[in-house]
C-alpha cells in the first residue's frame, strides 16, 4: 500500500506534543479584538487540544 500524503494544511493548523498529544490554535483571535474582553484574547493565545471525536481523523491528516 502507497504511503499516505500529509495534507499540508493541517500540518500548518496541528503540533504534535512531546507525548503525542495534538494541538491546535483557538478560533475568535485573527481580527475585531477590539469589542473582545482582554481576558477573553488572553484565553484565545493559548492553544487547546483536538477533541477526542476529531483525533482519528486529524491523524490520518497528518499521516500518523
Amino acid at each position: 500500500m502507497p504511503k499516505i500524503k500529509t495534507d499540508r494544511g493541517a500540518a500548518k493548523r496541528f503540533k504534535i506534543t512531546g507525548s503525542g498529544k495534538l494541538r491546535r490554535r483557538r478560533p475568535n483571535r485573527s481580527h475585531l479584538l477590539e469589542k473582545k474582553a482582554s481576558t477573553r484574547t488572553r484565553r484565545l493565545g493559548r492553544e487547546a487540544d483536538v477533541a477526542r471525536g476529531d483525533l482519528r481523523q486529524v491523524r490520518r491528516m497528518l499521516g500518523i
